[in-house]
């Protein structure tokens, strides 16, 4: 197992305690786990997260947004009609997955299907934080008002 010391990083930077705290989360995370999934990008700002959660139901799942964290739990109830098994190779037992999204990432439905749980979600920036174009003035305008600020 890795270990980065991320101190030289922290004793230089100011603003950045939420990229630090998300590498940190992320190193140790588990990469594999149950149940599998998949992230898709199907635009710009446009993903779909789907987990394989065969054999339980709607209600059994429980889907979360805390700030920027999305968390999937699933709980099985007891099944009082389950025989002596021989082999038991599908699992069935609860989780918990959790998934680091962007600032301005909002889910937009979920789906439960075949044994598939879909999440699509979207990235919606707000207008004031798009890039934008500055025209430049040639004329010289824009030049007499910063001197006009400088000399106050």
């Amino acid at each position: 197992m890795r270990t980065f010391d991320l101190t030289p990083l922290l004793r230089t930077s100011v603003g950045f305690d939420r990229t630090f705290d998300l590498l940190e989360t992320l190193s140790n995370a588990d990469a594999g786990g149950y149940p599998p999934y998949n992230i898709e990008r199907f635009d710009e700002d446009q993903y779909r997260v789907t987990l394989a959660v065969a054999g339980f139901s709607a209600e059994d799942l429980d889907i979360e947004v805390h700030g920027n964290s999305l968390k999937i739990a699933g709980k099985r109830g007891a099944d009082d009609d389950a025989g002596q098994f021989l082999h038991q190779g599908i699992a069935g037992r609860s989780f918990e997955r959790r998934f680091q999204i962007a600032d301005h990432v909002k889910i937009v439905s979920a789906d439960l299907k075949n044994g598939l749980l879909s999440i699509s979600l979207k990235q919606e920036v707000p207008e004031q934080l798009r890039p934008r174009k500055i025209s430049i003035n040639e004329d010289g305008t824009n030049l007499k008002v910063v001197k006009d600020i400088n000399a106050a």
